[in-house]
């Protein structure tokens, strides 16, 4: 993990390319083990574990248990890509149709990734490990830059809100 980090580092020395990143996403592969210590789950809801934090990326390993979901959100202007390291997650890509009243559209089919499957960068998403899927799942996530807050976009409610982010868990040398 903290060649994994370096690399990303280096590579925002001369400003964050995200086809750079996006390739390095697809080519590089994590030992299974170095996830071992970020890898925390919760019976009601996924989780949010933090591993590094910098001016130019945060880098989180989500856990998901089968029926979990993150609703549908955004990113804020903010690059974000999802790799998957364990299990299988659908993911679903939005466009705003319009705000009043609140309508999201999907902008293609969703998408059933399994281990080494990379989305991203995404704007508006949703993301869920089916009940069929049957197992746990794993994500690691790369964002560019971080963000404190996002926005949830409840069609149920017809409401766009802003939520503050947190983690479930954080790495000794995470940076606020």
């Amino acid at each position: 993990m903290p060649s994994f980090v370096s690399a990303l580092e280096e590579m925002a020395a001369h400003g964050v390319d995200r086809a750079g990143v996006q390739s390095y996403l697809e080519q590089t592969l994590i030992a299974p083990a170095s996830l071992d210590p970020y890898v925390w789950y919760r019976s009601d809801r996924y989780t949010r574990n933090g591993i590094h934090k910098s001016e130019a990326f945060e880098i989180l390993v989500l856990c998901w248990r089968p029926g979990h979901k993150a609703p549908i959100h955004g990113h804020e202007g903010e690059l974000c890509w999802a790799r998957v390291e364990r299990g299988r997650l659908r993911f679903v890509d939005y466009r705003l149709v319009s705000e009043q009243p609140l309508v999201l559209e999907p902008s293609g089919p969703p998408v059933d990734g399994a281990v080494g499957h990379v989305d991203g960068p995404a704007d508006l998403h949703s993301v869920e490990n089916c009940e069929q899927f049957g197992e746990s799942a794993v994500t690691l996530h790369v964002y560019s830059r971080p963000y404190p807050e996002c926005d949830i976009y409840d069609l149920e409610r017809g409401e766009r809100r802003r939520v503050r982010m947190t983690y479930d868990t954080v790495a000794e040398k995470l940076e606020s």
